[in-house]
């Protein structure tokens, strides 16, 4: 009931705020810095050289219907040999940094460390070498969903010998990479790598064993990513100067009503999506949430099982994940408003009936080419000061943001959409004292959006994927971004979460 208490009063304080006139603080402070995101296996291509295969690859061979137009991501944006390229339009945008990944079995063609892909290194060094002599800071994530199939035939993340093999991995990386890399991420989006993954199969390897394998999965993740940390700080970062952290994708959910079960659900939601990430590592007591302890030891035990299904975490594992980055990476899309389900008697050994919540995609926002993503800017805000208050306002860098679409060079939504969430983002920095100090756009360019294959694009630049050079054009997006880096202001600004008057700003010149 404590609980509940303090979220009423803290959507009150939102609904508060929502409505000021926010007619000040419109500038992003210096030092704030902007950039794109890729991921390797979307844009590098060049699967048939020398790399390693990976969950994906064999996925999609054993199931090529898998992919909504039957593709692969066998060449992608061809970034493997387009690397140039790609840093002309990292210029042309004139952002501080670029977030992209290493591909593990591109660096490690078997998974193990026994053999290092010389060709990989190369492709790596010059990529980095390259964006760091145009002034754009390499900003590196170790993992993006791209298991080597190797250890995947080991069972994969939730077999808990693989976090020993991702810091094998890690240590290689940081070993050859980091005398110039000084932004790491560990993990982006583990709920999907977890849920996705080992739970409901959506996504490589296609997994079905939800309730089970995803919360295993989950364990052996937190557990490599605090190894990774341990490694880097004690052994890497006195030498290199970098920093470390994780990227969680979190959304706001909005309860469908003002209901005690409705508020509670909304919690629910978060806690055993984003917190169960967040809160072993950034909360003071660290461990997962209560509220997704409690709620699937509950389960279990009316499921007859003599344990909970949710791994424990002993004391010393605790202490060990807790406080383990120096920043808080999040990725955000929408808003979804959130109602609760009722339990039955009978109740299936599954992740969602453990969550047991029904989601609605907020009604209000526009729609784009996913049935996920609304132009929901209000709920940016809202997320970003629960963040604040809930973990003592951490250091938070928007590792991923962006709008889909179906390929539009005129994309006026997307602008739309960024220019909304930015103003949501300025009010959080000024307004609300929320330490964000980064934000990512994804994508540079469109790419290949894993089950969606080309069908579904977020880039601010248009590939022609028809074309053997795939050619990269930048779009209306990519002119609104370039301006506001370079103003470090958002022009022709309405926010969608006020009802005052639009919010006009004058670039400088």
């Amino acid at each position: 009931m404590i609980t509940i208490n303090i979220y009423v009063l803290f959507l009150l304080f939102n609904f508060v705020i929502a409505i000021e006139k926010s007619n000040t603080n419109q500038v992003f402070p210096q030092g704030f810095k902007f950039g794109v995101s890729s991921s390797a296996y979307q844009i590098e291509g060049n699967w048939d050289s020398t790399r390693g295969k990976n969950i994906w690859d064999e996925s999609i061979r054993v199931h090529p219907a898998w992919i909504k137009d039957n593709q692969t991501g066998n060449k992608a944006c061809d970034s493997y040999n387009l690397w140039k390229r790609d840093v002309e339009m990292l210029n042309e945008l004139g952002v501080h940094y670029y977030s992209f990944s290493i591909s593990w079995s591109r660096l490690l063609p078997n998974g193990f460390p026994n053999y290092i892909n010389p060709d990989a290194v190369e492709y790596y060094n010059n990529l980095i070498n390259e964006l760091i002599q145009n002034d754009i800071e390499p900003v590196v994530t170790l993992y993006v969903w791209d298991l080597p199939q190797s250890l995947q035939d080991m069972g994969g993340w939730p077999n808990a010998i693989i976090a020993k093999h991702y810091e094998n991995y890690a240590e290689i990386a940081f070993s050859l990479f980091g005398d110039r890399v000084k932004t790491w991420i560990t993990f982006n989006d583990p709920y999907e790598i977890c849920v996705g993954g080992y739970g409901e199969g959506t996504q490589a390897p296609g997994v079905t064993s939800s309730g089970i394998s995803d919360y295993l999965c989950g364990k052996t993740l937190l557990t490599a990513h605090s190894r990774a940390y341990y490694l880097y700080k004690n052994r890497y970062a006195k030498s290199q100067s970098g920093k470390i952290g994780i990227a969680i994708k979190a959304q706001w959910y909005e309860p469908g009503s003002i209901l005690n079960d409705d508020i509670e659900a909304s919690i629910r939601a978060f806690e055993m999506i984003s917190g169960w990430w967040i809160n072993p590592i950034f909360s003071k007591r660290g461990d997962y949430p209560d509220v997704m302890k409690t709620r699937i030891q509950t389960v279990s035990n009316l499921q007859n099982f003599y344990e909970s299904r949710l791994p424990y975490l002993s004391s010393s594992e605790i202490r060990s994940i807790r406080g383990t980055a120096d920043f808080l990476g999040i990725n955000h899309f929408s808003t979804i408003t959130v109602r609760n389900l009722s339990s039955s008697d009978n109740i299936p050994v599954s992740y969602s009936a453990d969550v047991n919540v029904k989601y609605e995609v907020d009604s209000s926002g526009k729609s784009s080419a996913l049935p996920w993503v609304k132009n929901t800017p209000f709920g940016f805000r809202k997320l970003l000061d629960w963040i604040r208050q809930k973990y003592g306002n951490p250091v938070v860098y928007i590792t991923e943001n962006g709008y889909p679409d179906y390929g539009l060079i005129n994309d006026a939504d997307r602008i739309d959409y960024l220019r909304g969430y930015l103003v949501e983002l300025l009010n959080a920095i000024h307004n609300d004292n929320c330490t964000v100090q980064r934000y990512t756009v994804r994508s540079l360019m469109d790419s290949m959006e894993w089950r969606n294959g080309y069908l579904v694009k977020f880039g601010l630049y248009h590939v022609n994927f028809a074309d053997s050079s795939t050619t990269r054009k930048p779009k209306e997006s990519a002119n609104f971004f370039k301006s506001v880096i370079r103003t470090r202001e958002v022009s022709r600004v309405t926010s969608h979460i006020m009802d005052q008057d639009d919010l006009t700003i004058n670039p400088r010149r």
